[in-house]
């Protein structure tokens, strides 16, 4: 073998050593407390019964955020439009508001959602939970 050959074959190897580690240290880092759950809540804002607004867009995401700041002390939420055919064939659309929460739990969800049925007289609010790894990132600087 030549020298060429062998400085190749070591660096793959520290290569594939490093790679060995970081993918060992992630697994242990998400064995540690950092796997999470992200719940995404779909949110339509148009009552069950009328299929009309409820409350404006603006007035909408003010009553989820005091639903969201009681339950968990904070939010993320995203605007978003629906849209699906009725049994009649209509096309009804209306504003959704799209929630994300992690560090929590189903039951906490859960109890937000059965609010948010309630003020927004819906039949359902979507639920989506999604297995990810959630780190609070601070600045060494």
């Amino acid at each position: 073998m030549n020298k060429k050959w062998i400085l190749t074959l070591a660096a793959v190897s520290v290569i594939a050593l490093c790679v060995t580690a970081v993918g060992g240290w992630y697994s242990a880092k998400a064995e540690n407390g950092t796997k999470d759950i992200q719940y995404v809540l779909y949110l339509g804002t148009n009552d069950k019964d009328t299929n009309l607004p409820v409350f404006t867009p603006e007035e909408a995401k003010a009553k989820v955020r005091e639903i969201l700041i009681r339950h968990f002390g904070g939010y993320t939420l995203q605007e978003a439009e629906g849209g699906w055919i009725g049994d009649d064939g209509t096309l009804y659309e209306e504003h959704t508001i799209v929630i994300y929460l992690s560090d929590t739990t189903l039951d906490k969800v859960h109890a937000a959602a059965d609010e948010m049925i309630r003020v927004f007289n819906q039949s359902s609010v979507l639920i989506q939970a999604n297995e990810t790894t959630t780190e609070f990132y601070v600045s060494a600087e």
